[in-house]
């Protein structure tokens, strides 16, 4: 891979999904393309290039092989903990039954499920309208998502109880039961295109993304989380990550946990079906 070929490729990852490539990712880039370069045939960066200019469907094989997807059940606990112990009180005792939480980068889905274990207990579906929203830039993760299939070794750190109740075992794998399934949706995004979701979100969860873009990428994409949060709504962002110098919109409690400031920009209005 030239050096050429390094600018080509990592101009086209910022303006397809924003992500910045320094040059230190240089391996890790070209370690990630050497499999599609494989699987195409192909012996060099300039060849893969120029087939990415002609073949509009490589973008998605491209974008799928760049993006990172290091995730896990109930990773940065404390966020879960936070939800259970003071969210869930708070929306309990409100009139609307309704209920929408927003899983923005959920990767092979273990962050919507683990909200979703959460939520479960408390907000019945035969009393409340709960729906968490999970989308992704990649679509192999989304389909691995979907499908609910874990290696049981990644149940390894969950509590024994919520081991039983939310999995079953299949084909020697952890399937997500129907309870917690039924609670998710699954949707293709890019962050940075149209949003089609109306909203108004009760909690939005974007942790571990924001370091991947530069500052007019955050600021873009943390004002339309604001403007599809409701007024009483939260932000969950990664712990490395920060909106100090990024957004005036939103007050730190904590954690990495962030609620719209008084006299902000106000959330969209309207119920998302």
């Amino acid at each position: 891979m030239t050096q050429r070929d390094f600018e080509f490729i990592r101009e086209l990852a910022y303006n397809q999904t924003g992500i910045v490539l320094p040059e230190r990712k240089r391996h890790m880039v070209y370690s990630r393309l050497c499999r599609r370069l494989r699987a195409l045939r192909m012996r060099t960066f300039f060849e893969y290039c120029g087939y990415l200019q002609q073949e509009p469907d490589e973008m998605g094989h491209f974008i799928n092989a760049l993006t990172t997807n290091l995730t896990a059940f109930f990773r940065e606990k404390h966020h879960f903990h936070y939800v259970r112990d003071h969210l869930v009180p708070k929306w309990q005792q409100r009139r609307s039954r309704r209920l929408r939480v927003w899983s923005s980068a959920c990767s092979t889905g273990e962050e919507p499920y683990s909200l979703a274990m959460t939520l479960a207990p408390f907000f019945p579906r035969t009393q409340w309208d709960l729906k968490i929203l999970a989308t992704d830039l990649d679509t192999n993760v989304l389909t691995k998502a979907e499908a609910g299939f874990y290696p049981p070794e990644t149940l390894e750190n969950l509590p024994p109880t919520l081991a039983e109740q939310y999995f079953t075992a299949q084909g020697g794998m952890a399937k997500v039961k129907d309870s917690v399934r039924e609670l998710v949706f699954f949707r293709q995004l890019n962050l940075l295109e149209s949003w089609p979701m109306q909203g108004p979100f009760d909690a939005i969860f974007c942790r571990n993304v924001l370091i991947y873009f530069d500052n007019p990428t955050k600021k873009k994409i943390i004002q339309k989380f604001r403007q599809l949060l409701s007024d009483d709504g939260y932000l969950f962002i990664g712990h490395s990550e920060t909106l100090h110098l990024i957004s005036d919109d939103f007050d730190l409690i904590g954690q990495t946990i962030y609620k719209p400031r008084i006299g902000s920009i106000s959330g969209l209005n309207g119920e998302r079906k």
